[in-house]
């Protein structure tokens, strides 16, 4: 497959490092910190309602946004998708948070703001963890990003000495 360009690679590598979607989900916890802890109902149902503009307009784009780009560069830099572990654990954890985010955060965000939207909004722990645990796997595929560590894979091993 035909390598990128280095401008094109730089720009994709700039969107996909980007951490937009760290952001977001840095952005979602202290929502979440609030809506869990706090004893108002009215700040409760504010803070859900704010995790609720976040999870419609920005959850799908970014998560989708991060696995294509990542995708991209994988496949069309000399770091392929199975060469290296660190990249192939960076592709599963994506694609892990990518249906997490998709079939489980965003259902639980919308779920909390229609219960904030009655004036019923319930604390809930699974909207607490999922931010935290996201943030932290962001945290880890972006240091592997930079420090690359575990070397190549057997397949990248065998690329490398023909």
């Amino acid at each position: 497959m035909q390598q990128l360009s280095r401008p094109a690679r730089r720009a994709l590598l700039v969107l996909h490092v980007s951490v937009g979607w760290l952001g977001l989900t840095v952005g979602l916890l202290p929502l979440s910190i609030t809506g869990y802890t706090t004893g108002s109902p009215e700040m409760a149902g504010v803070a859900y309602r704010a995790m609720k503009i976040f999870g419609d307009w920005l959850v799908l784009p970014l998560a989708l946004a991060s696995l294509v780009s990542g995708l991209v560069l994988s496949l069309r830099t000399s770091w392929g998708l199975t060469r290296y572990h660190w990249v192939h654990a960076k592709f599963w954890l994506t694609l892990v948070t990518v249906l997490l985010s998709v079939f489980s955060l965003r259902p639980g965000i919308n779920r909390l703001a229609a219960e904030a939207a009655a004036g019923t909004p319930r604390p809930d722990l699974g909207l607490l963890v999922a931010p935290a645990a996201a943030t932290a796997t962001y945290l880890f595929t972006t240091a592997i990003s930079v420090l690359k560590p575990w070397g190549p894979t057997k397949r990248g091993s065998r690329l490398r000495e023909a």
